[in-house]
């Protein structure tokens, strides 16, 4: 089974974690064609019960795509238990695979199953932990906005020249070698720098961007709503659109008008605003800005549950969509379609971190819009990143990958 010549061939048999932690596995073990792969049939009748799982149905997709495209490198096996039903548990059944192929010399089982490593050990097999592993990105997590070569680069991202971000703008290149200054909200890191250029970019209309929580996603479009709509009056409104998903414990039936459903949702909003507030006043934000507890103005600004946006035309204004990614592909475009002339759209979200249970990494709305609007000349999409973030203690928490 194994070629002649390769004795300093290893020959890794895959487990199932190994391949939905990292889907591209398979290629990174073979490393060319330094070594030889080999699936246990048990394998795929875990990834077959698994493809019906919707947290993972895309990562499936995406290890199946890969392991017909590397057919010819791989080696299936398998024995006559391989015909009994499929049980949760597998492993008794993958340990026997291995076994069964006498003629594979030395297999190493690669997974980050500690149990099955210590299973594999008590049966002679040698086990290993997959090094350097690349879990499953969404395409709003792979392209950054950030480009290495600026030659067939999308509209509106950015390279790096002499240490300066340059913008490749549909009329030429801008370089940004100054930090934005909005609403007295100046950014913590290049990223968020680069995040308001394209907000307050006059020939942007609508931006993506993509986050872990703590970056300042909200912060940083509420800013430059303000901005763009009470300073330079570009605009004549603002409108906080986000999906009402609920994560742990369900809230139950919310007494009063929409205002107040909405507000258990959208209460960091406003505890966003009125920081941004303190930073300088967004006084026509309020019915009265002398009153202790500030009321908005419907006219200058509203939080609108999704349901609502789908019967309106909305012209103007400043559109945020908050946690796109909770939102399906259906539902992004019956909200886009309702943005009418002079509208400046900022769609936010974290396709890692998705509540819907009816979506995923990959076929969320943020997801899809990073998709279908990648390089039209009036959309723009940044990933940010850095160290320093909300505060030290969300600092740690991405800092640790908690």
């Amino acid at each position: 089974m194994t070629p002649e010549g390769s004795v300093k061939r290893k020959n890794y048999v895959i487990d199932t974690n190994v391949l939905i932690e990292n889907p591209n596995s398979v290629m990174a073990l073979r490393n060319g064609n330094e070594n030889n792969i080999f699936i246990p049939y048990h394998v795929l009748m875990e990834l077959e019960t698994l493809k019906n799982t919707p947290k993972l149905r895309h990562i499936v997709s995406k290890v199946i795509a890969n392991l017909i495209e590397n057919r010819e490198h791989i080696t299936f096996i398998r024995n006559g238990e391989s015909e009994s039903p499929f049980t949760n548990i597998v492993d008794n059944y993958i340990l026997r695979e291995i076994e069964s192929a006498q003629d594979i010399p030395d297999p190493i089982l690669v997974t980050n199953d500690r149990l099955l490593q210590l299973q594999a050990s008590l049966r002679n097999i040698r086990s290993e932990e997959l090094r350097d592993s690349k879990p499953f990105e969404s395409e709003s997590q792979l392209y950054t906005g950030i480009v290495e070569d600026p030659a067939d680069a999308p509209p509106n991202s950015f390279f790096w020249r002499d240490g300066k971000a340059v913008l490749l703008a549909p009329d030429g290149e801008k370089t940004i070698g100054y930090v934005n200054d909005v609403w007295n909200l100046k950014p913590r890191t290049a990223y968020q720098n680069l995040a308001l250029e394209l907000i307050v970019a006059g020939h942007v209309d609508l931006v993506s961007i993509q986050s872990e929580a703590g970056f300042g996603k909200t912060y940083l479009a509420l800013a430059a709503a303000l901005y763009l709509t009470l300073e330079r009056k570009l605009y004549d409104k603002i409108f906080v659109v986000k999906p009402t998903i609920e994560i742990g414990a369900k809230m139950g039936f919310l007494p009063g008008d929409v205002s107040e459903k909405m507000e258990p949702y959208m209460k960091y909003v406003f505890d966003l605003l009125l920081k941004l507030h303190r930073l300088r006043p967004a006084n026509k934000l309020f019915h009265n800005p002398n009153e202790e507890v500030l009321r908005f103005n419907a006219k200058k600004f509203e939080v609108l549950p999704l349901a609502y946006v789908r019967g309106m035309n909305i012209e103007n204004a400043v559109v945020i969509i908050d946690e796109a990614q909770n939102l399906s592909r259906t539902e992004v475009r019956a909200v886009l379609t309702r943005m009418g002339e002079g509208v400046k759209c900022v769609c936010l979200g974290d396709t890692s971190q998705v509540d819907n249970p009816y979506l995923n990494e990959a076929n969320n709305g943020l997801n899809w819009i990073v998709r279908k609007f990648k390089g039209f000349a009036n959309y723009g999409h940044i990933v940010l990143k850095g160290d320093r973030s909300r505060g030290p203690i969300t600092d740690m928490v991405l800092k640790s990958k908690l």
